[in-house]
């Protein structure tokens, strides 16, 4: 606001025609004069700035203000999609491939004979998706020098290839790891451990339950978490089955198919079930009807926290979960899932209803077939004849 100063004059008694008396407050007077041209002056005069600097300040406010809203509003237009457009037309217009077009063929419905055939599942980019949590499958093997092993171990490794992380894949030899067995195993590109099961062959009964307790003394060790399943290496096996398995919250089982030792016959061995339920037991051998539990060692898996965390599963003593070597044979599956579970009702069926065969048990193994020592024949069989020609009369 403007101060008003009362300006000093030496002539206070003068006055003035028709009998007026020039006053401060006066229009003619000076002061009133002063105050008119301050009187609608900027605020910002009183600090000194002078009124041309203000203006030239407010306008370049009023410059900035007015660019900022109009960038702003322009960056809401879709002059992205015009780019895009030009940048595929600029691309047309110098691209040098020639692009040969098959002609249109008249195709009429009558001369269509097998309709498309679509493929399900695989898509290799879904089916390994690492970023997908999935349960570790832990699979044991034990293997033993014969004349098929190599062929055995490669079949079974190229199927768990296919067969999506994580998967561990733990291989047990008797007494001593061969060379020809860790070479297989390095080249088949997934994840694997090598054991061996040091016991005296001549006290043993069964050479496969010392193996695969190898394998449980290992992951009770280490506290593996995951999904156990024994899984002899002359055994065939459905993918579907490893998939399955990952469903497993404590123990899951399965019907297997057997091809009898007579090879005259098929039999089946494994859960009836209902649902996910277990209510009964396939079983064809009288000698083995006093068992507990009518399952093949294939045929079953359970979670690896059993052996190594029996609180979790609320066991009532704390005893080491191991296969028997004592006990008749045939028996020494129901001995071991007697350690796992008390009856069908913490058992669960895979799949839903059982109604699938997803591994076969055949017993093809040929006993008769040589075995050279180091899987490799020493003498070299190559021969080089020379052609003798005959010298025409």
């Amino acid at each position: 606001m403007a101060s008003i100063r009362r300006t000093l004059s030496p002539y206070h008694d003068r006055s003035h025609q028709n009998g007026a008396t020039t006053t401060p407050f006066s229009l003619n007077s000076p002061s009133h004069k002063h105050n008119s041209t301050t009187r609608f002056a900027s605020p910002l005069s009183t600090f000194g700035l002078p009124r041309k600097g203000y203006r030239t300040w407010r306008r370049s406010l009023y410059t900035c203000v007015f660019f900022f809203l109009l960038g702003f509003f322009l960056g809401f237009a879709p002059f992205g999609e015009f780019q895009e457009e030009d940048a595929v037309s600029r691309s047309r217009d110098f691209s040098f491939e020639v692009v040969n077009h098959p002609p249109a063929l008249d195709v009429k419905q009558e001369d269509i004979v097998v309709d498309k055939v679509e493929l399900a599942n695989l898509n290799e980019e879904e089916r390994f998706d690492y970023q997908v949590a999935r349960k570790q499958l832990i699979v044991v093997t034990p293997t033993y020098n014969r004349p098929l092993q190599a062929f055995y171990l490669n079949r079974l490794g190229q199927l768990l290839r296919l067969v999506p992380p994580p998967l561990l894949w733990i291989v047990v030899e008797m007494n001593a790891a061969s060379t020809e067995t860790a070479d297989i195993l390095r080249g088949m590109g997934i994840m694997y451990r090598h054991l061996v099961c040091t016991k005296n062959l001549t006290d043993i009964k069964d050479r496969g339950v010392h193996q695969r307790n190898r394998a449980l003394e290992h992951i009770e060790h280490h506290k593996l978490d995951g999904i156990v399943y024994f899984a002899d290496d002359d055994n065939v096996y459905s993918l579907q089955l490893f998939d399955s398995i990952r469903e497993i919250s404590r123990f899951g089982t399965w019907p297997v198919a057997m091809l009898a030792q007579s090879k005259n016959k098929a039999t089946l061995e494994g859960p009836v079930c209902n649902g996910s339920q277990v209510i009964g037991w396939h079983t064809n051998e009288k000698s083995k009807r006093l068992r507990r539990f009518h399952v093949d060692m294939s045929g079953f898996a359970f979670n690896s926290t059993i052996l190594w965390d029996p609180k979790r599963w609320k066991k009532p003593t704390s005893a080491l979960i191991r296969q028997l070597d004592t006990i008749k044979e045939g028996f020494q599956e129901t001995t071991f899932i007697e350690q796992l579970v008390e009856d069908e009702s913490q058992m669960e069926a895979i799949p839903i209803g059982c109604s699938k065969i997803m591994n076969w048990h055949l017993h093809l193994e040929a006993h008769e077939l040589g075995y050279p020592r180091g899987w490799l024949l020493q003498k070299n069989m190559d021969a080089v004849v020379p052609i003798e020609e005959k010298q025409e009369s």
